[in-house]
């Protein structure tokens, strides 16, 4: 008995180090291959690292889009070594290794189409420059600060500190606003509209506007607020005001703190602000004196 199993012991072993000694040349080219791929890798990495950090300069590829055309090319780097290296791997023409494979690629297949659609969406937003971490965007009725773009999914912090995750197929097929995007020399823009009745000097509506832009914080002096005459309605001007901020981040509270001071400006001068619309003319001007703004009767205040 124990000659049968040491005979048997030494025929296993003997056949295993046979079939590691057929195989290592197999086994060296896909080593080889390995290796390689790695230092490719290794050099496309320097290179978008240096894109990213400035020291490189080309024309194809910028900071903004360095990261993701460096894990692009991992990938496929890895990817074609992975095939050129197939071959020669111990056991890939046998049957198990075969249907595994297929297997794999089905399940891949059936289970990936949703996930390709968001990953290539990712890539659309990436490489149009839509947006990036720290853009302030509206995207439908989302507006917030960008924090992540990520794979498969883009991370959005509104106003309210909501984290709200908009996948990237979704933002894609959505019309993106940035405010951020060309805001870095005079800085982001805001507007705002009123309408105005033409019993009102077009020149004094222009005057208290830009006095308004003036008295608001956070508003630029230069470049300076201007205004523009938008339309010419049936029964009043509609006059837009657009203005300079340095954050757009701040947008929303600039705005609110820019209207409350349009209607402190116009209640001074007693001019009505016909919005919203209105079907018949008053018997006198719609306007709060400065006696009443807190609410109380003239005497009281």
């Amino acid at each position: 008995v124990l000659r049968f199993v040491f005979f048997i012991l030494t025929t296993t072993i003997t056949g295993f180090l046979v079939a590691i000694a057929g195989a290592m040349p197999d086994i060296v080219v896909a080593l080889v291959i390995f290796v390689l791929a790695h230092w490719v890798d290794r050099a496309q990495r320097g290179f978008f690292d240096g894109v990213r950090t400035g020291r490189i300069e080309v024309g194809w590829v910028d900071r903004d889009t360095a990261p993701p055309s460096r894990r692009l090319a991992t990938i496929a780097v890895w990817i074609f070594a992975l095939v050129m290296a197939y071959p020669y791997i111990p056991g890939s023409a046998s049957p198990v290794f075969k249907g595994v494979s297929v297997f794999l690629g089905v399940m891949a297949t059936f289970g990936s189409a949703g996930v390709v659609n968001h990953l290539v969406s990712g890539l659309v937003i990436v490489y149009s420059r839509s947006c990036k971490p720290g853009d302030v965007i509206r995207a439908g009725e989302i507006e917030g600060l960008v924090t992540v773009v990520g794979v498969l999914s883009t991370k959005i912090v509104t106003r309210k500190r909501e984290e709200i995750t908009v996948p990237n197929a979704v933002l894609v097929g959505t019309s993106i606003t940035n405010y951020t995007r060309l805001a870095r020399e005079h800085g982001a823009m805001i507007s705002t509209t009123v309408t105005i009745g033409y019993d009102a000097p077009w020149r004094q509506v222009h005057e208290l506007l830009i006095r308004a832009a003036d008295r608001t914080p956070d508003i630029k002096k230069t470049p300076a607020p201007f205004v523009y005459q938008r339309s010419l309605s049936d029964f009043y001007v509609e006059y837009e005001l657009r203005a300079h901020i340095t954050d757009p981040a701040e947008r929303l509270p600039i705005l609110s703190a820019l209207h409350a001071e349009i209607q402190d400006a116009f209640n001074e001068a007693g001019v009505q602000i016909m919005s919203p619309h209105f079907e018949n003319q008053p018997d006198g001007k719609v306007w709060v004196p400065r006696s009443a703004w807190r609410g109380l009767p003239p005497e009281a205040s």
